[in-house]
């Protein structure tokens, strides 16, 4: 069922021609309406019924979500036109960016992939008796709580929950699934009359629970705590953060959706082969400590991934990408924004790229109190800031956006965006690529009124492939004619360089190679190479034995980088024995320089022969030799039963 716009002014506060919009995006438009949410509910909740609206409001979503709930239909769409372009000082006109804005509300979301996740209420508190035992009480009639206290003072009287004492050496888990270990533990003695005691103290002790309440105010038990999940921290010096912490946890109970937020492809990792360790972006990278080492890939635990999409970012194999939404997702986002703008009669947009919390936010203030944001900058709000890497970047400069502009928030993992940026920059062709670091709406508006951007690309490419992929496409357009483009240190593309005189084409770095970028020939003694292929992710240079071997970091635009080159060749090496070619001739040599007459198997001329020999040959002059090690003595007689009956009788 096609969707239908509908529209609201917000009592006159912004400028939308509902005409002109239907005829840029083809699509279905109500009449302007000026008090969707009040006076003209009763057109809504007829709109809503039908199926197949898409409200053009999103200040009131909780109202219109509600009279969708009443009327036991499902919840509608929603764009937010006012906030993002409707309201906004800039004079141009606002149609492109409302149509570009509507044409990707149109695109069809896949589902989001889950994990249930269970929780039966079982908590631990960690913290002083004071703070630890009071939110005890309070949670002890809604969860099963057990209290680590940290100080040392006698039991306390009351048995309505578990009370310990001893130090964490180690926690793991998440939400449902926490594991601790505990050293010097001593629990409740109960028996006896008088003071309750505490039974002698013991190391190694093991518990789990769902929930991890850390009232203690010491270092936390995980890294970036406030993305583990199921482990709330609070400081016990405030009062409101503490009691935020025991709300929090009285509400987890029960079974929850936890999202899958990446997917892994292993047979595609770089991080290891024949232990040695290649690429570890990711492993350095996340900011959880979900992803560890497994063998020649990493491993991925799915209940402590928070989802930030740094890894994905970096990832230079594309053995881990980001998954909610999918990586081809966000490039059709992107073309259709840029396609629609243009096609509506805009020329120049720039891409304001925003996360879902702070991001948002920031622009419904400016909008709201300032001036707004420009008419060419269109926002694109993703899931994953940390994850719009140098190949969305790239992808956006490609589809003809002028400039993409990435507005950070306070919580955004920031290693990957300073790693990508840099990437993204050297490979945009002079197109301007900002990181937005502010806090302050006007000053967002400040930085995106008046800014200068060179024109658009002329032809407009279209992002398809991989993300690698996508990222060669963009900057071939973004740099043309140009053939090669330096890069960072520890960018993903790049050349393996060879020193001739010290390669002695042993091929250990084909063998090693994750991505098929070094390649031997089996005809000739060779050692070839694909450019666009290579990770640059070391393993060739860590396993080289000669040291042969360093790394290029660049870009390399020609068609030489899909085909393959030879690095370092040699002549081969006849057999002296039936002229069949094999090796190389400097290795042979080598070798008959350093074994022949110096070592014990060959030490003769005829032995030391067999050196410059095929596989074939040197069998057969093996075997033929008159101290063969395969030779036998005469084959011994099979005993048979006269044998035996025979002896039996000489006895």
């Amino acid at each position: 069922m096609p969707k239908k716009l509908i529209l609201c002014d917000c009592s006159g506060s912004q400028a939308i021609d509902p005409t002109a919009l239907a005829a840029a995006t083809g699509m279905g438009c109500s009449r302007l309406h000026s008090a969707l949410c009040t006076a003209e509910a009763g057109a809504a909740a007829k709109a809503i019924e039908g199926g197949d609206a898409i409200i053009c409001c999103a200040q009131e979503r909780r109202i219109f979500e509600e009279i969708a709930v009443d009327l036991g239909v499902e919840v509608p769409a929603f764009l937010d036109l006012r906030d993002r372009a409707g309201w906004s000082d800039d004079p141009a006109p606002k149609l492109p960016k409302m149509s570009a804005l509507a044409a990707e509300a149109m695109l069809a979301a896949r589902p989001d992939k889950t994990l249930d996740v269970v929780s039966e209420g079982l908590c631990l508190i960690i913290g002083d008796a004071e703070m630890a035992l009071s939110a005890a009480e309070k949670l002890s009639p809604v969860l099963g709580v057990t209290v680590l206290l940290s100080d040392a003072i006698d039991p306390p009287e009351t048995r309505d929950f578990d009370v310990i004492r001893g130090r964490i050496a180690q926690a793991a888990g998440a939400l449902g699934g926490f594991s601790v270990r505990i050293d010097a533990l001593q629990e409740v003695d109960p028996g006896g009359r008088g003071v309750l005691r505490w039974t002698p103290p013991r190391d190694g002790g093991q518990t789990q629970c769902d929930v991890i309440l850390d009232l203690s105010g010491n270092t936390p038990l995980f890294p970036a705590p406030t993305k583990r999940e199921g482990y709330l921290r609070a400081d016990p010096g405030s009062l409101t953060a503490v009691a935020d912490a025991i709300l929090a946890a009285s509400q987890l109970v029960g079974t929850f959706e936890k999202p899958l937020y990446v997917t892994l492809q292993p047979l595609l990792c770089a991080h290891s082969r024949a232990e040695q360790t290649g690429c570890s972006k990711c492993l350095d990278i996340c900011p959880t400590g979900a992803i560890t080492p497994a063998g020649d890939h990493v491993s991925i635990d799915p209940m402590i991934c928070a989802g930030c999409g740094s890894c994905a970012a970096r990832c230079p194999s594309g053995a881990i990408s980001y998954d909610a939404p999918p990586p081809d997702m966000i490039f059709r986002r992107i073309q259709t924004l840029a396609s629609a703008y243009r096609k509506a009669g805009g020329t120049t947009p720039r891409l304001l790229v925003h996360d879902a919390g702070f991001g948002a936010e920031m622009i419904r203030l400016a909008a709201r109190h300032g001036r707004g944001l420009p008419a060419d900058v269109i926002p694109l709000e993703v899931s994953a800031l940390a994850g719009f890497g140098h190949a969305e970047i790239l992808a956006a400069l490609a589809s003809g956006f002028a400039e993409v502009s990435v507005l950070l928030s306070p919580s955004t993992e920031r290693d990957a965006p300073d790693q990508e940026i840099p990437l993204a920059q050297a490979l945009a062709g002079g197109h301007p690529v900002r990181v937005l670091d502010l806090n302050d709406p006007d000053a967002l508006c400040d930085a995106l009124y008046d800014q200068p951007s060179p024109p658009p690309l002329a032809e407009p490419v279209l992002p398809m492939g991989s993300r690698r992929q996508v990222a060669r496409l963009a900057a071939r357009a973004l740099n043309p004619g140009a053939d090669t483009l330096d890069l960072p240190a520890a960018a993903p593309y790049g050349a393996v360089l060879v020193d001739k005189d010290a390669c002695t084409l042993c091929l250990s770095c084909v063998s090693l190679c994750p991505s098929g970028a070094l390649m031997d020939n089996e005809d000739l003694p060779q050692l070839r190479f694909q450019e666009d292929a290579c990770l640059q992710c070391g393993l060739c240079a860590t396993i080289c034995p000669e040291k042969a071997i360093t790394l290029e970091p660049r870009m390399n635009l020609t068609d030489s980088a899909l085909t393959q080159v030879v690095l370092n060749e040699e002549e081969p090496f006849a057999c002296v024995e039936c002229g069949v070619l094999f090796g190389s001739k400097s290795t042979i040599q080598r070798i008959t320089e350093k074994l022949a007459g110096k070592h014990a198997l060959f030490a003769t001329s005829e032995a030391a022969r067999m050196i410059q020999m095929c596989e074939n040959c040197r069998i057969q002059a093996q075997f033929n030799a008159a101290d063969n090690p395969f030779a036998m003595g005469e084959r011994p007689r099979v005993r048979t039963t006269e044998d035996y009956l025979s002896k039996r009788k000489d006895h």
